[in-house]
């Protein structure tokens, strides 16, 4: 699957995000990758959740991945990281 249907989940507003979601929806999309890692995980649910409870209830959650990345070390050397993430896939 092509992953130009992807929204990455950050700082904004949870909204910003549903919007992003439902965009590509209306443009044809039929799949949608909500992704996050570490504290947005559980803004990447919500983000889940809202668009199919109030805008989209044809929306159905067709997979959820979960998993860890390791992130390079910081500047001045250290061990990498482990950072949780996610990937829910929605389908129209």
């Amino acid at each position: 699957m092509s992953r130009v249907n992807a929204v990455f989940i950050g700082k904004k507003p949870v909204m910003n995000y549903v919007l992003a979601c439902l965009t590509l929806f209306h443009s044809g999309a039929k799949e949608v990758v909500i992704k996050a890692r570490g504290r947005a995980i559980n803004q990447a649910v919500d983000v889940a959740e809202i668009v199919r409870r109030q805008f989209l209830p044809d929306v159905k959650v067709k997979k959820v991945d979960i998993g860890t990345e390791q992130l390079p070390p910081v500047e001045g050397g250290g061990m990498p990281i482990n950072v949780s993430v996610i990937e829910i896939v929605l389908e129209h």
